[in-house]
């Protein structure tokens, strides 16, 4: 596939998370933000990590699979969002960590940009590849040991 068509293939895929696909496109096209609000449960969660977790996370992830799922950071590095299937929100137990399922909406920006306030960190790719959550979990616990054991 073409590079245009991985771009083609990626708006379509996260732009079918919205309940009107074409508002969402003209939102990453034409206003000034940027962004879309989307609705997550429906293709996919959001699990939101704090930075200081959520990067350490980033790291493990990126070395243990070839290529996570969709990851989003917010400008000020304070948050990181790993999208992940859908019902996982609904399920997850954790301390300090966020879940955006169903009934819950995304600030996200265009597959190939930044936004104001918000950037991919992993853009989707189009072939819905998500992070699968054991595997997430794991490099979370594998992050919050290095973290514990980094020097103050």
């Amino acid at each position: 596939m073409t590079a245009s068509g991985r771009i083609r293939s990626a708006i379509e895929w996260l732009a079918s998370a919205a309940p009107e696909p074409e508002a969402c496109r003209w939102e990453w096209e034409r206003h000034p933000m940027g962004v879309a609000l989307l609705p997550a449960g429906r293709i996919w969660d959001v699990l939101i990590l704090p930075g200081t977790l959520g990067y350490p996370t980033y790291d493990v992830l990126s070395r243990v699979i070839e290529r996570p799922g969709p990851v989003l950071a917010d400008h000020a590095n304070a948050r990181i969002g790993f999208f992940v299937p859908p019902g996982t929100a609904g399920r997850w137990l954790g301390t300090g960590v966020r879940a955006a399922g169903r009934g819950s909406w995304v600030v996200v920006p265009h597959p190939m940009r930044t936004a104001n306030g918000v950037r991919w960190l992993v853009p989707p790719d189009g072939s819905g590849v998500l992070t699968d959550p054991a595997v997430l979990e794991l490099a979370m616990h594998e992050a919050a040991a290095i973290v514990g054991r980094e020097p103050r």
